[in-house]
């Protein structure tokens, strides 16, 4: 099937009856059956099991269950800069943001603005800053991680499209990232505020933060917003800060500043957690 067909689909699926068929399946305790689901899964996309702390396939009584494992301590050293990558996956892009607008791929930007759900305030904090846009593969470790210190002040739902988020999907589906539903992380670090976008996508049963839990199960249909000035939510460095229940993507906007990434990215290449990511 042609690259433009698979993307042309997925307009005419019922991706939300598909998502939530794929969330009942993924949290249903079924024995043997989710043990030979989840080792059909580890074989089909070469899942490396040495470096989960729990290797033992059988022990996992759902597949989020699995789909969630935790590393082995001391599988993701945290390197010692400014910002580290906050998870195992491949670079979409990364770069500067021209005024509000972010690059997706070729022939496709969309704006900052709509990526948070429309908060023009919000998104002007990030004018003329830097953005990074990271894949997270069915194969790849699904917790996130803190890319820096910084207190969380605000999260908000935004509803919208479950499109694929591969990179078949964000070369065809114009605002991709800022389409799909998605939850939007705001914080404060030490050189300003910072944003971490968790996108959903098909088959993406939920997304969960540590201080929330469950973001989009079920599915409100409506913008949500939390607020946190008044609480200390403090996050380190390297701190799980959520997770996907199945793969999906995260977008990061950070303010103006002579930031440079890692000059051995790229887009395409893989990266995992705790690597350096820019200074």
């Amino acid at each position: 099937m042609s690259e433009r067909l698979a993307v042309l689909l997925q307009y005419f699926l019922p991706k939300q009856a598909l998502t939530a068929l794929a969330g009942r399946v993924a949290r249903w305790r079924g024995g043997a059956a989710t043990t030979s689901l989840i080792a059909w899964f580890v074989q089909r996309y070469r899942v490396n099991m040495i470096e989960a702390a729990n290797p033992d396939l059988a022990s996992y009584a759902t597949f989020n269950d699995f789909f969630t494992r935790e590393l082995k301590q001391g599988a993701r050293p945290v390197a010692a800069a400014d910002l580290i990558c906050p998870v195992d996956g491949a670079i979409s892009q990364f770069g500067p943001i021209e005024g509000q607008q972010i690059f997706q791929a070729k022939g496709h930007q969309y704006s900052s603005t709509a990526l948070v759900g429309g908060d023009a305030a919000l998104a002007q904090q990030f004018d003329h800053g830097h953005f990074a846009t990271l894949y997270l593969s069915p194969r790849d470790y699904h917790r996130i991680h803190m890319p820096c210190d910084g207190r969380l002040t605000r999260m908000i739902y935004v509803p919208g499209d479950l499109f694929s988020v591969n990179p078949a999907t964000a070369r065809g589906v114009p605002g991709l990232f800022a389409r799909n539903e998605r939850v939007v992380c705001v914080f404060e670090g030490a050189r300003g505020p910072f944003v971490l976008v968790l996108v959903g996508a098909t088959i993406v049963g939920s997304m969960a933060t540590v201080w929330h839990g469950g973001v989009n199960a079920p599915r409100p249909g409506r913008l949500c917003e939390w607020r946190y000035e008044e609480k200390s939510i403090v996050l380190k460095k390297g701190d799980e800060m959520g997770r996907f229940l199945l793969g999906s993507t995260v977008v990061m906007l950070f303010p103006k500043s002579p930031l440079q990434f890692n000059a051995a990215w790229q887009p395409g290449g893989a990266v995992r957690l705790g690597e350096v990511m820019a200074s």
